[in-house]
């Protein structure tokens, strides 16, 4: 085993792996570690059997030409409970204005969101694709071929909604509506409640500059 001991082999593929996330070839490991074929297999092999013996959490696992690094199946139970109620960042009001007109006018344009909201919205857009909250719902049919944007599945999952029938009530809403209603302020304020219980950390917004604030 040239260059590298077996134990910082071990402790390199260990790091690679666990930072990948994803399987990771062998081809890419060698290229990575200077090392052929066979020893990167055996000390992945190693690795997999020390795991397995000792009922570690994790285990490292081969699928094809890859190894992954995955959670004990036994453990399943405890990382699904585990999980389950963890929240996200605490959404800052701007995010929230954002999100609530295209959970209500959807599909809509950024063009159109900045018409209400009389700012620049482009930061919290990206913010909220991010997020997974909001998503790109194809480009509308006029001049400039404008994206346009609509609420995703882990929106409805984020605020307890079954569907977007059970967002709050906007009696007077209307897609010629040019400045938030008052019904809109009240649905906000029912949405930020909705997060209140999150107990979690607003985000950080961009200092203003010509747009959005904080």
């Amino acid at each position: 085993m040239p260059d590298m001991e077996l134990k910082e082999l071990e402790s390199a593929i260990e790091g690679i792996l666990f930072a990948a996330g994803d399987p990771m070839g062998v081809e890419r490991l060698c290229l990575t570690l200077g090392q052929d074929r066979e020893t990167v297999d055996s000390v992945c092999q190693r690795l997999a059997d020390n795991y397995s013996y000792e009922r570690r959490g994790i285990r490292l696992v081969r699928l094809e030409n890859s190894w992954q690094m995955c959670s004990a199946p036994e453990q399943a139970g405890y990382i699904r409970k585990a999980l389950e109620n963890r929240k996200p960042a605490k959404l800052s009001q701007p995010a929230l204005e954002v999100l609530a007109i295209i959970a209500y006018f959807q599909p809509v344009t950024r063009a159109y969101i900045e018409q209400i909201r009389g700012v620049d919205s482009s930061y919290t857009v990206g913010l909220l694709l991010e997020r997974g909250l909001i998503r790109e719902a194809g480009r509308l049919a006029v001049p400039g071929r404008p994206m346009q944007f609509r609420t995703t599945k882990n929106f409805l999952r984020s605020f307890g909604l079954a569907s977007l029938e059970d967002l709050p009530d906007l009696a007077s809403a209307s897609q010629e509506d040019i400045q938030l209603t008052m019904e809109m302020e009240s649905a906000l304020r029912r949405l930020r409640e909705a997060e209140d219980g999150e107990g979690s950390v607003p985000e950080p917004e961009p200092e203003p500059n010509g747009g959005e604030g904080a």
